[in-house]
């Protein structure tokens, strides 16, 4: 499912549980603006703490989830827009809350509701409850502009999202001391306990630094390879481990201080062999000392795997299309090595984008495994000499319009969705776009 149809629906439940509760089951009287102004401040703290309880839950990585959102990498693009929506809807409950002081300015305190009673043993909670919640929406709104501040380092950047768990918890002290008393007895009510129970579960998971831990196997590094600007790190992951199919990824711990980031397990599974391989591009400030800090032997924490990028998922009546961008060529190349021992059935166009091809560490590595296998046809496109992808030339010269195509992509976003555009400019919805999303910030 994708994350803007799984959000959406979310937020539409939410709003249809609070409105058979408020304007069905317990209609509020007074002057319309002030209903407006209560209504408004009761949905959008509902949304606000039901996507941050989301947010908790996406955060502890759940497995099981991957199935039906289609991999840990949409699961955490779901867990980021959940996050963003959560703080927007925050701050709208808060400026609605300081516009009841100008409304009653404005109109007077003619028709105003009365006040909601809370529950019996929250009475004393109300004043230290606002005041708390006032000021975590000040840290949520300032976290939100670090996160979304791409120049803003990401070392310092994961310690203070490490106080997301924290504020969580005062937010849903905020909630449980607020909410009005009518609303926990109605659908609202169980809706609401149910998504703060597993969120406030979630949080303290988190804060105990328990996340993923029944996935983690202690391995140590076997070989490293300097491949140009791309280090290859080959893993021993430990007697735990129990495989992984081709095109998944792990979180690999090399330096506790720095914590997991996930990197595309480049290799397929060998008969009598646990190792597995990752090409590690240096693209930033972490990625870029990984060459002088490693070294064999050096233990390494590895979570996983993860991913649902799997070439047999396709339509059996469309083409398939494998497009790689630059380290985007990882799982392909995993998948590549899984095809010389189980045979590929329907033909794949392979298209591999580098900026330089006689400087690519890999190209002449897929020329040779994609020569062994009749059913690829392999086209390298070498910027360097002005031979750029894009759908024109994927789709060539009078290509119906009713065509099927499944396009398996890995590579930079803004290819990524320029291509998608192009593609679906002539084929519509006979094109599906298969990719990780990879930005996990």
């Amino acid at each position: 499912m994708k994350t803007r149809h799984f959000l959406s629906l979310f937020i539409i439940s939410l709003a249809g549980f609070w409105a058979w509760d408020a304007l069905y089951m317990h209609p509020t009287s007074g002057s319309w603006p002030w209903l407006v102004q209560r209504y408004g401040l009761y949905l959008t703290g509902l949304w606000s703490i039901g996507l941050m309880s989301l947010c908790m839950v996406l955060a502890t990585r759940p497995a099981w989830l991957e199935g039906p959102l289609g991999g840990m990498d949409r699961i955490y693009n779901l867990h980021k827009w959940a996050g963003i929506l959560a703080i927007l809807f925050g701050a709208a409950h808060w400026l609605i809350k300081l516009g009841g002081s100008e409304l009653r300015d404005l109109i007077g305190q003619s028709g105003r509701p009365a006040k909601d009673v809370v529950l019996f043993f929250a009475q004393s909670w109300r004043s230290p409850a606002k005041d708390m919640g006032e000021w975590a929406i000040y840290i949520l709104l300032a976290l939100l502009v670090l996160a979304l501040w791409k120049r803003f380092p990401y070392r310092p950047w994961r310690v203070l999202h490490k106080v997301m768990p924290a504020i969580y918890l005062i937010l849903v002290f905020h909630t449980v001391a607020l909410t009005p008393a009518i609303y926990w007895s109605g659908p609202t009510g169980a809706l609401l306990a149910l998504l703060l129970a597993a969120g406030s579960v979630a949080a303290v998971v988190s804060l105990a630094q328990r996340i993923g831990r029944r996935r983690q196997h202690q391995g140590r590094i076997v070989s490293l390879n300097q491949l140009g600007d791309v280090l290859e790190v080959v893993c021993e992951p430990g007697s735990g481990w129990r495989g992984h199919r081709p095109g998944q990824f792990a979180f690999v711990t090399f330096d506790r201080a720095e914590g997991p980031h996930p990197f595309t397990i480049a290799s397929a599974p060998q008969p009598g062999s646990q190792r597995i391989t990752f090409q590690i591009k240096a693209l930033g400030d972490y990625t870029r000392k990984l060459a002088t800090r490693l070294h064999e032997g050096q233990s390494v924490l590895i979570e996983g795997p993860y991913g649902r990028l799997d070439y047999q998922k396709g339509r059996t009546s469309a083409a398939q299309v494998w497009v790689a961008g630059g380290i985007g060529i990882t799982p392909f190349l995993a998948w590549l090595e899984h095809i010389q021992r189980v045979p590929l059935e329907s033909p794949v166009q392979m298209h591999y984008c580098v900026r330089d091809a006689s400087k690519d560490p890999f190209v002449e590595r897929v020329r040779a495994l994609c020569d062994a296998l009749p059913n690829i046809t392999l086209q390298i496109h070498d910027a360097s000499r002005s031979q750029r992808l894009d759908a024109h030339s994927l789709l060539g010269e009078g290509t119906a319009s009713n065509s099927r195509m499944d396009v398996w992509f890995c590579g930079p976003a803004g290819f990524a969705k320029s291509l998608e555009n192009g593609l679906q400019a002539v084929l519509g919805r006979g094109v599906h776009m298969h990719r990780e999303a990879f930005d996990m910030r």
